[in-house]
């Protein structure tokens, strides 16, 4: 899990994984589902050098790792940081730290269906709105049809070694992929989609947090874990 953000933007105290969110911190939330769940064998987040905030929350079994300029520098530290422990065929998940309402469902629907996939995949939900690329100015140059268009979520689950493989040819020609299914594609792979839930909303600004605190609320209390 990629953690190493400051969140200047954010307009907090705070990097936004560290809100506060239904009694816990966002990135508790990001992190319980995995936690609870007797598939994932162990968790490792990256963090920025000088984070004052985790050690008041770490659980036990999570471990750290350092985090880099960018989000995939921070993924490729974490994945670093399972060398002796994985193997390259073991399935490797990563979530966006500002992501806490990941649905159980969700998760369960991507372990099963990429369990025998060769490479791996994410989870993502259909584009819903009407898109208008724009140039410079803001002026409207076409519509764009969305019929076969996706947003990306997170958790992205691929191999152990091909994800290591990935990362590390991006960053050896100086490419810095926005997520972790573009680093696959470039290596020439086709990562699969799996229909996940609007609601795995990430948090980008404070009125994000309202809208989770709301999904969070709404979850049956066996869900909550």
């Amino acid at each position: 899990m990629p953690a190493a953000g400051v969140g200047r933007r954010f307009g907090t105290d705070r990097p936004k994984q560290y809100a506060p969110l239904g009694g816990r911190t966002v990135i508790e939330w990001a992190l319980a589902p995995f936690l609870a769940d007797s598939r994932c064998a162990g968790a490792v987040v990256a963090l920025a050098p000088d984070d004052p905030y985790w050690a008041a929350i770490a659980p036990a079994n999570v471990s750290v790792a350092a985090g880099g300029q960018e989000r995939s520098q921070s993924v490729r530290n974490g994945l670093a940081a399972l060398a002796g422990r994985a193997e390259p065929a073991d399935w490797v998940l990563v979530h966006d730290a500002a992501r806490p309402c990941l649905p159980h469902q969700d998760l369960d629907r991507l372990l099963t269906i990429l369990e025998n996939h060769p490479m791996g995949g994410l989870l993502a939900t259909p584009a819903a709105d009407t898109l208008k690329r724009a140039d410079g100015s803001g002026d409207v140059q076409q519509t764009v049809d969305r019929a076969s268009l996706w947003r990306a979520l997170t958790p992205q689950m691929f191999r152990y070694g091909r994800l290591c493989e990935a990362l590390d040819c991006a960053h050896a020609a100086g490419r810095i992929p926005t997520d972790e299914s573009q680093a696959i594609e470039w290596l020439g792979d086709r990562p699969r989609i799996v229909e996940g839930a609007a609601a795995n909303l990430k948090i980008t600004s404070a009125a994000d947090l309202a809208i989770a605190a709301a999904l969070l609320d709404r979850q049956p209390e066996g869900e909550r874990s």
